[in-house]
């Protein structure tokens, strides 16, 4: 690999690391974004106060000694403004769902099969940090029907088996005129139905036709890093024609979107997520996130105000999701949930979705421990991509081979023309039939796949709470020390990134000796590791375990490779190659324009001065 080749890699690993050092958001940013938005927010009202706010009481305390007068019961749905706060236990066997008698709305969500990473019970939100309503006029008044209280037609629901069953929360304006919240459970699943009926309030509620729909919640700390969390938690969104966007992972950010309809938004967070579904679109959409969160133990706040239009039979159908972020489990809901699974942007989200998935997914069929199920899939890339590695490997050893005609070439041309220099040395790659990006071009087209498993890795719900080795959770940092927070690296030291790290430092030694790399060029590669060890110290140790494999692969790869490949070999056919003339060599498309340029600037370069004569 000779110098501009070894000069432009090297610079392609520079900018990975900083930008994945550099971007991702310190806990210095996010304090500072927490305080910012917490003015910022309320002043532009982009989360609604409520769900931060609102406090439940004792009803027994606060509602016995409040008395109707007149007045309220003037007031359309004056009634409802008084009761008494009550929940209601639905129950399957994967959620514990608990409605609220006040806003007739889901109180907290639990799922029942999984739990924090400090095992205590998964509760997707709960009670004052969250709300759910409708927002619509009556006469002059308007309504909220987050603050009015409902009437439950039970007071709890187990559904098991096959069975499915239904609750209803009606809010009374009168015996004949009513909002009906009709929710459905099945006996398995992470689904909840959802149907709002308005009977006999034509008359009384302007624009029946359409419901405005306010839905917010805190999302909850579940995994052991708050920061990788807040980094992958953030409001995602699909629209009718199955296009997905999402809003900032980093910052607050709201957008209102009027053009399409919007057929699902989801609160999702790291590994789970709070999704709620409108079949045939919501007609408008306003979302907002925001990280001043009132509880520390909380991530971010979310929003979303919906219009949704009446169906053809009166009636407003809704769906939610309350479940994990597993791509084959949202996939298995329809309505293209599993696209709010990060697997990265470009051709990197249909590597992962269409090659690694799915070799993953048949390697995890084999009930392997997952860190087994890593050290397979790393075999299989690298057997995959060994024809690549192959010639890569085969190109540094002809540029190694070739390394002391060149510089015996610079030696002849001197440094103080550059041009000229690269112009000989171009003539010294034709006459061997040498191409100087041979070792550089595979290593290129490997990239695409190294950068898709470092966005793989991280979003890959099967790796979390599972452990290997002295990694007690693949999903998360495996930290051997902790300590006061420090620039670039945090407030841990990973195991496995340090290993990593050594075995890429190990790596760049070796491939020093088959590069033939020399002087300042032989130890700058040894910085890009350093850089790594900062970026990587907080990701996933899984990912890491991934990168050290793979160093180790590549090792043992080019072992085997230089076993095979004959320096004197290599030498006698770069000799034959120079006795054949110009016309019968082959020259690459991007070598000839190389060679042009050279002759192009040869020309239009003043002539060097002679040296004096002393």
């Amino acid at each position: 690999m000779d110098k501009n080749t070894f000069t432009g890699l090297f610079l392609i690993m520079i900018i990975m690391g900083a930008s994945i050092y550099f971007l991702k958001p310190s806990d210095t940013d996010l304090k500072k974004a927490r305080l910012q938005a917490h003015a910022d927010s309320v002043k532009r009202g982009q989360l609604p106060k409520a769900a931060a706010t609102a406090k439940f009481t004792d009803s027994a305390k606060t509602t016995a000694a409040k008395q109707l007068d007149s007045a309220i019961l003037k007031m359309p749905f004056g009634a409802a403004t008084v009761g008494t706060d009550k929940l209601v236990t639905l129950e399957n066997k994967d959620l514990i769902v608990k409605l609220s008698t006040r806003g007739g709305r889901v109180y907290s969500v639990e799922l029942k099969d999984y739990k924090t990473f400090n095992k205590k019970p998964l509760i997707l939100f709960d009670g004052d940090k969250n709300q759910f309503g409708l927002n619509f006029t009556a006469g002059n008044n308007s309504i909220n029907t987050g603050k009015l209280y409902f009437t439950p037609s039970v007071s709890s629901l187990k559904v098991t088996g096959t069975d499915s069953s239904t609750v209803t929360m009606r809010l009374s304006y009168s015996a004949t005129q009513y909002v009906d919240y009709i929710y459905s459970l099945k006996g398995t699943g992470y689904k909840l139905g959802l149907t709002i009926k308005q009977t006999g309030l034509d008359q009384v509620i302007a624009n029946s036709n359409s419901i405005n729909i306010n839905w917010a919640a805190s999302v909850r700390k579940q995994e052991k890093d708050m920061e990788q969390e807040r980094r992958y938690s953030y409001v995602s969104y699909n629209n009718i024609d199955g296009e997905n966007d999402y809003l900032s992972q980093t910052k607050d950010d709201q957008k209102e979107i009027t053009d399409k309809k919007l057929q699902w938004i989801s609160f999702k967070a790291h590994f789970f997520s709070s999704v709620i579904i409108a079949e045939k679109g919501f007609d408008k959409s306003s979302l907002a996130e925001s990280l001043d969160v009132t509880d520390t133990t909380d991530s971010k706040q979310m929003s979303a105000n919906l219009v949704l239009s009446r169906n053809t039979d009166g009636t407003f159908p809704l769906l939610f999701y309350f479940g994990p972020n597993r791509y084959s489990t949202l996939k298995d809901q329809g309505f293209a949930l599993e696209k709010q699974v990060d697997l990265g942007w470009g051709p990197l989200k249909y590597i992962n979705r269409f090659a690694v998935l799915p070799v993953f997914n048949i390697l995890k069929k084999f009930n392997w421990n997952y860190g087994l199920i890593i050290l397979a899939l790393t075999i299989i890339l690298k057997l995959v991509l060994s024809p690549l590695t192959y010639k890569s490997y085969l190109s540094m050893a002809k540029m190694r081979v070739l390394k002391p005609e060149m510089d015996e070439i610079k030696t002849k041309v001197g440094e103080d023309n550059p041009t000229l220099l690269q112009q000989e040395y171009l003539k010294l790659y034709k006459k061997a039939g040498v191409n100087p990006l041979g070792g550089c071009l595979p290593l290129l087209i490997q990239m695409p796949i190294v950068i898709a498993f470092f966005r793989f890795f991280p979003s890959l719900f099967e790796l979390r709470g599972q452990s290997f080795l002295w990694m007690h959770d693949l999903s998360t940092y495996d930290s051997i020390i902790t300590f006061p927070s420090i620039p670039f690296i945090g407030n841990h030291l990973s195991l496995m990134c340090l290993l990593m790290t050594i075995s890429t430092l190990i790596y760049t030694y070796f491939n020093n000796q088959i590069s033939g790399a020399t002087g300042q060029m032989k130890y700058i590669g040894y910085i890009t590791p350093i850089i790594f060890l900062g970026a990587l110290n907080g990701y996933p140790a899984g990912l890491n375990y991934y990168y050290f494999l793979a160093n180790m692969m590549t090792f043992l790869q080019q072992y085997i490779i230089r076993l095979m490949v004959d320096d004197k070999k290599i030498h006698a056919q770069i000799q034959e190659n120079k006795k054949k003339p110009d016309d019968k060599k082959k020259t690459g498309g991007f070598q000839a324009r190389m060679e042009e340029m050279m002759r192009q600037k040869q020309q239009l370069s003043p002539a060097p001065n002679p040296p004096k004569k002393k």
